[in-house]
Order: C-alpha cells, then sequence, then structure tokens
C-alpha cells in the first residue's frame, strides 16, 4: 500500500515544466553545484535566492535572514497536524576545491560517465536537494500532514555553523519550538561491491579544536639558540603526532561494529563482533587505520595538526609561534581531562593550549517512528541490507538541535560506492546519477510513513 502510495505521489509531483521528480531533482542539482557558496568567505545567500526562486513557484511561503553580510538563511513551512514537526536541515555552503586537481571544473555541475560531479554533491547540496525536492512533492500531492514538515538551509556548517544553525538556535529560538525531529547529514547508504549497508547517525564525536602557543627569546635567523619558540613548537607537534591514545569503546560504536561483522571478510567478522577484545590487539588497530581510517577513529579520541604559523620574515626567530589542531573526542570524554592530558603529552611549560570550539556530546534514541521508517524503507528496497546506528567522526548541525532535546538523524538514502566516498572534502566529489534519482523516491517513501 505504502509503495503504491510513492508511485502516486511522485506522479503528481511533476513539476510545471513536466520533469518527473527524479529529471528534476537531477538538473536542479546541477544548477545548485553552479551557485558559488565556498567558505570561507560563505555567501550563503547566493543559495537563499536560489532557493527563494524555486518556493515562489511553487506558491510556497519563506522567510530568510542574515546572521552577517551575505550568510544567508532560509526556511519554509508545510503546515500540518499536532504531532512534533520535522525539520529537513541542510548547509548550503561547502568548502573550496582546487580545480588543478579535478578532471574536471569543480563548480561546473557536469555529467559524465554516470556521475554529477561538483563541489557539494555528497556535502552535502545533494542532500540538501533530495530534502528540497520531497518537500515540494508533500505540498504538490496536496495530502493533510499530521505534523509540520519544514525545509531549513543554513549558512556555515563548514566552519562550525554559527552564522547558520548555531546563530538561528540562538537568535529565532521560535523556529525550533513543537520540533520532535531532525533528518540532516551524517550517515547514509554504502555499496560495496554487491554489498549495501546503511548507517543512521546517532551521536557523533565530538570536536575540540585547539591553538597551541609556543613562547622563547626571539632573535636573528643567523644566530641559532638552544631553544626557540620554533623548536619548542615542533617537540610539542611531534609529541602529539607521535602519542596513541588508548582506545575506548562507547555503546554507540560497540553496536555499530557488530551491526556490519557480518559484511567483512576473514579475522575482521570476529573481530567486529568482539571489539572489546580486537582493540588490545596493536596490530588489529594497526591494520584498521592502514585499511579505513574512518572505523579506526570511532575507537578512540584523535588530534590532526592543520594549521601552522611562525616567523612573518625569514631572517627572524620569531617570539611566539602557534599551530592549530583538530581533536575530536569520543562522546563520554571530559573536554578538561583531556586538555590536561595534552598537557602531559607536549610536556613543555612553554607551550600553553587555548581552546577555540568544543561542542557537547549527545545520543538521539533509536526508538522513535522516523527511525523505523528510515530503517522500512532501506529493508524494502535493499533486502537483506544491514541498517545500523552509527557514530560520525565529523561534526555536523545536528549537536546544536542534540542540545534542545529533539531528536536528531542523520541520514540520506543515496547509495554511495565505497571508492567515491573519499571525493567528500576531496578531489572530483561527485554523486552517481541512478543514485540520486532512487535517493529522492526513497526519502519521499520516508517521509510518507511519518507525516502522513
Amino acid at each position: 500500500m505504502r509503495i503504491a502510495l510513492s508511485l502516486l505521489v511522485i506522479g503528481i509531483a511533476a513539476g510545471a515544466s513536466g520533469q518527473s521528480l527524479e529529471d528534476e531533482t537531477v538538473s536542479r542539482l546541477a544548477e545548485y553545484l553552479r551557485v558559488d557558496t565556498v567558505n570561507p568567505p560563505g555567501n550563503e545567500s547566493n543559495a537563499v535566492d536560489f532557493f527563494a526562486k524555486l518556493l515562489d513557484a511553487e506558491g510556497i511561503p519563506y522567510e530568510s535572514v542574515e546572521s552577517a553580510p551575505g550568510r544567508g538563511n532560509l526556511w519554509a513551512r508545510l503546515e500540518g497536524g499536532n504531532e512534533p514537526a520535522l525539520i529537513l536541515l541542510n548547509h548550503t555552503d561547502v568548502v573550496p576545491a582546487d580545480e588543478s586537481y579535478w578532471t574536471t571544473d569543480p563548480f561546473s555541475g557536469e555529467i559524465r560517465d554516470g556521475y554529477l560531479w561538483g563541489r557539494g554533491a555528497l556535502d552535502m547540496k545533494g542532500t540538501g536537494m533530495l530534502q528540497f525536492q520531497a518537500f515540494i512533492a508533500l505540498k504538490r500531492a496536496g495530502k493533510p500532514l499530521n505534523r509540520d514538515v519544514i525545509f531549513m538551509a543554513t549558512a556555515d556548517e563548514e566552519a562550525g555553523g554559527f552564522y547558520g544553525a548555531g546563530w538561528l538556535v540562538e537568535n529565532r529560538p521560535e523556529l525550533f519550538e513543537g520540533v520532535g525531529f531532525v533528518l540532516n547529514e551524517g550517515g547514509g547508504g554504502s555499496r560495496s561491491g554487491d554489498t549495501v549497508s546503511f548507517g543512521i547517525e546517532v551521536t557523533q564525536k565530538v570536536p575540540l579544536w585547539l591553538r597551541l602557543i609556543a613562547s622563547d627569546a626571539p632573535g636573528h635567523g643567523s644566530t641559532p639558540r638552544v631553544s626557540s619558540a620554533v623548536s619548542r613548537l615542533i617537540r610539542a607537534l611531534s609529541n602529539i603526532d607521535h602519542y596513541e591514545f588508548a582506545p575506548r569503546i562507547v555503546p554507540a560504536v560497540e553496536i555499530y561494529f557488530e551491526g556490519i561483522a557480518e559484511d567483512q571478510q576473514g579475522n575482521r567478522r570476529s573481530q567486529f563482533a568482539n571489539l572489546s577484545e580486537a582493540v588490545k590487539d596493536p596490530s588489529f588497530l594497526l591494520a584498521l587505520q592502514l585499511d579505513n581510517p574512518f572505523l579506526h577513529a570511532l575507537l578512540r579520541n584523535t588530534c590532526s595538526i592543520t594549521r601552522l604559523e611562525g616567523s612573518s620574515k625569514i631572517n627572524v626567530v620569531p617570539p611566539e609561534v602557534t599551530a592549530e589542531i583538530d581533536c575530536r573526542l569520543l562522546p563520554d570524554q571530559d573536554q578538561d581531562a583531556f586538555v590536561t592530558l595534552l598537557h602531559s603529552v607536549i610536556n613543555d611549560p612553554a607551550v600553553r593550549v587555548e581552546k577555540i570550539m568544543g561542542f557537547t556530546p549527545a545520543v538521539s534514541t533509536t526508538d522513535t517512528d522516523l527511525y523505523r521508517a528510515i530503517t522500512t524503507v532501506a529493508e524494502r528496497h535493499f533486502p537483506g541490507a544491514r541498517v545500523v546506528p552509527s557514530i560520525s567522526t565529523g561534526f555536523t548541525d545536528s549537536h546544536f538541535l542534540r542540545d534542545l532535546g529533539i531528536v536528531c538523524y542523520g541520514f540520506d538514502p543515496t547509495i554511495i560506492p565505497v571508492e567515491i566516498e573519499g571525493s567528500v572534502h576531496g578531489n572530483d566529489e561527485r554523486v552517481p546519477v541512478a543514485s540520486l534519482r532512487d535517493g529522492v523516491r526513497h526519502l519521499l517513501e520516508i517521509l510518507e510513513l511519518v507525516v502522513y
């Protein structure tokens, strides 16, 4: 019955152009990828203008606000019954792309070899377009909804979300009153060979961004001293880089590994099924880090050295130099205790540590109609596929809403081959056109199960 309803809705959902919902989704995403929202500086108001024109054409009212010049945020609401509202949350900014490393213009929206290419195709303009198309399909169908459905496109997620979702939570709190669920990025479908699996993100490692500042006497480059700010910082970073944070298994990670154990080959199957024992073997941890850095990062706290700043002149030994490190903590990690540990690893009183940004941990329950709807649709189209709650190594805007007590899931039903998952924030980012077409249908089916 639900499948028949989906086909009916998709038939009604075709726009004035006469395109099917799937064709319209592909063409609109190609256009959306050409909209400049590279962060920095963001210019997300360009995306607001893009969606505003489409909403005007559909006769759907919307609101927008700039948190700063050019940093636009937009939301539109389909009104329904008294059930808790559902937000389809997506960010419109994308990270930079160096065209010299791509095989196509990263902002061309080119369709080639069965893929739609462009920065943001996976993170997360593709997901945002699926959400938008499913949103307007509900409007076109004209069926009464049991709850409000809100499409919300926000700025600045790639830099922390403080001009986007975070700003809206602080400055427009009424937008989140009566909201029970958020569907965002962070999980989805993956294909390895003939095996399809799904992860529904329910929590994430907590970002803790830190600045290391080393100080020592300045001088001329021609007369090196026994120690300098630069040498102190190098030693501190080397200590961090070589330090192995103790593995620790949190419940969400243990459930996730158990869920994907049957898809593993050889010893990995039993190791994943008995993770608490497997992590006691350093060779397992090293092999996993080499083979799958994402899975390895779920087993311990991590720090990556990402930014360095030294002297402004080549012949000046500076009095102070800095480095920034991107640490991702397991959800149960106390941040102050971690910084204390880091001081002991650095082992130099002339190097101080400042906190740039840190979020709070939260886990969303899986005992909801929305979680069951995602599972139902995934299993309907991919019988035998693994559908498991997952933890993300990266952060998303969901943490802002989880802090409000709202259940948030990271999920996009688009099936992504494992060999292109690394193109997120990398070169030649792209999404399979066939998977995109399936994805918008499957997302619509998920929504049907919770809004009718």
